[in-house]
């Protein structure tokens, strides 16, 4: 790669991940198991987890792309946390794969196509998005609280425990 520029190396990278992403969208589409989505968790520039959209295939709507990817990069780096990662998307992550790749502290998000292309072939995230910035009780969907005082007890004994898990 003599007289390539490392920008223009680590734009091929990239563009070679989104294009894994293409690929398995497509590949999961054909397949009918679900909607032109597809992801790839990278680090260190190898990827480390893959998968599309099979909300059809397993009847499962958690089963997005970007989820079944970040599933599999923690399970093949036997980890919750993602630190070091990148996650390469066909379209802009839905409001649960964001806050999921959040959770799992990717460090970047790679996308084709915008929230507005999905919603003009009918996946509307943008519903979504404006009820989460309403209150809970204002939804169409209320949040209602319920058995508060039991609630914050167990997170004041989750709390108390010494070697519990830390987020």
């Amino acid at each position: 790669m003599a007289g390539r520029s490392t920008a223009a190396i680590e734009q091929s990278a990239h563009a070679r991940f989104m294009r894994r992403a293409i690929a398995l969208a497509r590949r999961g589409m054909n397949a009918r198991a679900g909607g032109p989505f597809g992801a790839v968790v990278v680090r260190r520039g190898a990827i480390v987890g893959e998968g599309w959209n099979r909300v059809v295939a397993t009847r499962d709507p958690t089963a997005h792309g970007e989820i079944v990817a970040i599933r599999a990069a923690c399970r093949r780096l036997a980890t919750f946390r993602l630190t070091g990662c990148d996650l390469y998307t066909t379209g802009e992550p839905c409001p649960m794969c964001l806050a999921a790749a959040y959770w799992a502290r990717i460090d970047r998000i790679f996308y084709g196509f915008t929230i507005d292309d999905a919603a003009r072939i009918g996946f509307d995230d943008r519903l979504i998005y404006r009820q989460l910035a309403k209150p809970g009780d204002r939804r169409t969907m209320p949040a209602i609280r319920l058995l508060a005082t039991q609630a914050r007890a167990l997170l004041r004994e989750y709390a108390a425990t010494p070697r519990r898990a830390r987020y």
